[in-house]
């Protein structure tokens, strides 16, 4: 499987995220800078954490005008999986491929910690080697990660199975403690809380590969029932 990682200017967990991918997962991995209005072969994308454009205007509203957004529009139209972590998640948002906001935390504070997170759902291609209400421990790093939305879109994610991930110690505010949040096609998962800081044992642990081995996976799955050998 081939991810690609975007690159905005003032992403900072790029190379974080493409030595998760290419060395922990043992997967094919390659950046796509901003700008680029394809993203090649990749059978996967990945939205990184970082400062987009430094946040000068307001989390991810500017770097969804570069040109590598449309690309990512017309992957996710015809089913490519996509995963945004913390910025990457308000890129998304305000690219409109994810419902919500994200906004200050509550009590206007920086944090970065490791803490609980429990899956929500184990239907998707993000979860699916998880267990449902398995806890994992990941690490957050933000100052704009409080989830907002009206209450029929909060309604409406929860009907849909479509929160994958909340807090259990919820310190941003989010409500109904959201962590993390499926698309209507369920191949777009934006989410705070960082995976690829949790796939190494040296960093003292790997919580983070049950989000990026669901979805190498669920492609490998994919392929072979799409495999010649698999119609015979």
């Amino acid at each position: 499987m081939k991810f690609g990682v975007v690159v905005f200017p003032g992403s900072n967990c790029d190379h974080d995220a493409w030595y998760a991918v290419s060395q922990n997962l043992q997967q094919q991995a390659e950046f796509i800078w901003h700008d680029s209005p394809s993203l090649g072969d990749v059978d996967a994308v990945i939205l990184p954490g970082g400062f987009s454009y430094g946040d000068y205007l307001r989390c991810g509203a500017i770097a969804k005008f570069s040109p590598v957004m449309s690309a990512i529009k017309k992957f996710v139209a015809g089913g490519g999986p996509v995963l945004g972590v913390c910025n990457g998640f308000q890129v998304l948002v305000e690219a409109g491929l994810l419902p919500g906001a994200l906004v200050r935390n509550a009590g206007l504070k920086f944090i970065c910690r490791t803490g609980p997170v429990r899956v929500e759902t184990t239907d998707s291609i993000f979860t699916h080697q998880a267990e449902n209400g398995q806890i994992l421990q990941l690490p957050i790093a933000h100052g704009e990660g409080c989830y907002i939305a009206d209450q029929e879109t909060l309604d409406r994610l929860e009907r849909e199975d479509r929160v994958a991930l909340r807090y259990l110690d919820n310190r941003n505010g989010s409500m109904r403690d959201i962590a993390g949040i499926l698309n209507e096609g369920r191949n777009v998962l934006g989410m705070m809380p960082h995976p690829e800081r949790a796939a190494d044992p040296l960093m003292g642990g790997t919580d983070g590969l049950v989000i990026l081995s669901s979805l190498a996976g669920a492609y490998a799955g994919h392929a072979a029932s799409h495999s010649p050998a698999s119609k015979i």
